[in-house]
C-alpha cells in the first residue's frame, strides 16, 4: 500500500506542480488583499479536490461507457504524462497544467480566480484528471490501494493550499532557479512512471 501511495503522490505532485502553481498564483493576485487571496485559495483548492475526486470515482465508468479499455488508457495516459515530464525536465511551460498568456491576462482582470484559472487548469488540469483516472484504474483490484490514491490526492491538495497561502514567501524562498530545479527532479521521476504506464498498457493489450 505504501508503494501505491508513493507512486500516486509522486505522479500527482509532478503533474499538479504545487510550487509552480503558487508562483503563478502570486503573480496573478498582485494588488489583491490578503483576505481575498486566502479566500480564493481555499475555494480553488476545494473545487479542484472535488473535480479530482469525481474523476477518481467515475472516471473508469466514463471510460467504459466510451468503450475505452484500461490498456488503451494506460498507453494514452503514459504518452500524455511523458510529454508533460519532458516539458518539466527542460523547464518549459506545459499547456496541460498551465495557463496561456491570454488566459493569464483574463485572470488578472478578474476579481475571483478561484474557479478559473486556479481550480482548473492550474490545480485540476487535463494532466491531473488523466493521472487520477489512470492511478485509480491501476489500483482497481484492491480497495485499500485505491484508498491510498485518494489519500495522495488529499495530500497534494493540502500541500497546494499551504503553498498558495504562502505564495509570495514561496516565490521569494525558492526563486526561479530553485523552482526549475525541483520541477526537473520530479520531471525525471514522472518520465520513468509514464514509460512504465505505457509498458504495462502494451503488455495488458495482448499486442506482445
Amino acid at each position: 500500500m505504501l508503494e501505491t501511495f508513493v507512486i500516486a503522490f509522486t505522479t500527482l505532485f509532478a503533474v499538479v506542480g504545487p510550487i509552480d502553481v503558487s508562483a503563478v498564483y502570486a503573480a496573478i493576485t498582485v494588488g489583491t488583499s490578503s483576505a481575498e487571496r486566502k479566500s480564493m485559495a481555499y475555494r480553488g483548492v476545494a473545487i479542484a479536490l472535488v473535480i479530482l475526486l469525481i474523476f477518481a470515482f467515475i472516471g473508469e465508468l466514463l471510460l467504459a461507457k466510451l468503450g475505452i479499455s484500461l490498456p488503451a488508457l494506460k498507453i494514452a495516459g503514459g504518452i500524455l504524462l511523458l510529454l508533460m515530464a519532458v516539458d518539466m525536465v527542460y523547464a518549459r511551460s506545459s499547456s496541460g497544467n498551465s495557463t496561456t498568456d491570454e488566459e493569464q491576462t483574463e485572470a488578472s482582470g478578474k476579481q475571483d480566480i478561484s474557479v478559473f484559472p486556479l481550480a482548473t487548469p492550474l490545480l485540476a488540469g487535463p494532466g491531473a484528471m488523466g493521472a487520477t483516472i489512470l492511478l485509480m484504474a491501476k489500483a482497481s483490484s484492491d480497495v485499500s490501494h485505491q484508498a491510498m490514491v485518494i489519500l495522495a490526492i488529499f495530500s497534494i491538495m493540502a500541500i497546494s493550499l499551504v503553498l498558495l497561502l504562502l505564495a509570495k514567501n514561496v516565490q521569494r524562498f525558492f526563486g526561479l532557479t530553485g523552482m526549475h530545479v525541483i520541477s526537473r527532479i520530479f520531471g525525471v521521476l514522472l518520465c520513468a512512471l509514464a514509460v512504465q504506464f505505457m509498458i504495462d498498457g502494451i503488455l495488458q493489450s495482448g499486442i506482445v
